[in-house]
């Protein structure tokens, strides 16, 4: 196997830097005051391979808002496609929500904040943008909700829309490319504590699922069931909120919360949670099966998987600089643990926030929420 870490920008800090300077002591406008932050802390939050053009495109995190990039991989450089043309000066992230049409024309695209509740009426809310490939242009289509911003995006070709998460508050969306209207579908969050995963998933029959949060208004602490499953029915039209989440792995009471999920094709939906646990979801009953943790002993995650033409479902696991090659077979449901993610100088990722797989079964993974240097793009050849 052989990794490479691609650098847009190539910025470290002191050692400790955000934890003795930042955490819990800036707000969201000093990072915008400090331009060595605001421009060089860069995570890759969204990243997808486009086939004819040989591109990987690249949703960032980055608080001056230049947040749309692609690394032609022809001519190893990073190229930035131009959002600031287009953009308000709240629309600091992709965050799980870029969406390639089927023919590879067309980009669909949704803006996350980085900023808090105070700002809520001065910013306009999160964006649907898109991009046309062939052209380069992009142009803003509308704000589902208006002050509210989007973290992820899942795209319905079939009935030409997209459906957006929103935060904060939590809340599901839909917006009709053709009209370029939206309608509010409901909430998914209790104001308690966040309950949405990384991103949305469509099941075979068109359903869009993620996770709800309880809010148990009745206590004075929410205990550890409070996330659960959710859909949206088209069909129905309307939410159908279960009373159960993905269970604990050690069969203890209450519900991991939900880290990402996966259609594989097989029919089942597969879920992520807790510490990088896996699971099987069947989109008839909502009924879960728990199949393991691949790594238990040390604090992990599993925010993404791809499917590669050997069968195999490919992902990144761990944390903290601690992270593995994952490989998942939908089918048998069984799952190999890999090398570590770690490049030629002996730099190891931090942790992987999406995966996107080329044309040749090269994978490209984007790492996030560095905090002593800035995030990269991980080239891993199998």
């Amino acid at each position: 196997m052989k990794i490479r870490s691609l650098k847009l920008v190539d910025r470290k800090y002191p050692k400790d830097f955000w934890d003795r300077q930042i955490s819990d002591r800036w707000n969201h406008g000093d990072f915008l005051t400090n331009s060595e932050w605001g421009k060089d802390w860069v995570s890759f939050d969204g990243v997808v391979h486009h086939a004819a053009t040989n591109r990987i495109y690249c949703g960032l995190t980055r608080f001056d808002g230049d947040v749309f990039y692609a690394w032609d991989r022809a001519t190893e450089k990073f190229e930035s496609l131009g959002f600031e043309s287009v953009m308000d000066r709240y629309d600091a992230k992709f965050h799980r929500s870029m969406e390639l049409t089927c023919d590879g024309g067309t980009l669909y695209l949704a803006t996350a904040l980085l900023h808090d509740v105070d700002r809520f009426y001065e910013a306009p809310g999160g964006g649907i943008y898109r991009h046309e490939i062939a052209s380069g242009k992009t142009e803003k289509l509308g704000i589902p909700m208006p002050h509210n911003y989007i973290q992820s995006s899942i795209l319905d070709e079939q009935r030409g829309v997209l459906y957006n998460m929103h935060f904060a508050p939590e809340w599901l969306s839909v917006f009709d490319l053709k009209s370029c209207t939206a309608r509010e579908l409901g909430p998914i969050g209790g104001g308690m504590q966040m309950a949405q995963g990384e991103n949305l998933v469509l099941d075979d029959g068109g359903a869009v699922w993620c996770a709800w949060g309880a809010s148990k208004a009745w206590q004075s602490s929410l205990g550890n069931d409070v996330t659960r499953l959710c859909k949206y029915d088209p069909d129905a039209g309307k939410i159908i909120y279960y009373q159960h989440g993905l269970p604990q792995a050690d069969g203890a009471h209450g519900f991991a919360r939900v880290e990402g999920l996966f259609n594989l094709g097989t029919g089942n939906l597969f879920a992520s949670g807790g510490n990088g646990s896996l699971y099987r979801i069947d989109p008839e009953t909502a009924a879960v099966k728990y199949l393991g943790t691949p790594i238990a002993e040390r604090r992990s995650r599993l925010t993404s998987l791809v499917m590669h033409p050997d069968g195999w479902a490919y992902g990144i696991t761990g944390r903290d600089g601690q992270c593995q090659l994952l490989r998942f077979d939908p089918t048998t449901e069984k799952y190999k643990l890999g090398d570590p993610i770690v490049d030629a100088d002996g730099e190891a990722m931090f942790q992987c926030h999406d995966i996107t797989i080329s044309s040749d079964g090269v994978l490209f993974a984007g790492e996030n929420d560095h905090p002593n240097r800035s995030s990269y793009l991980w080239e891993i050849t199998l």
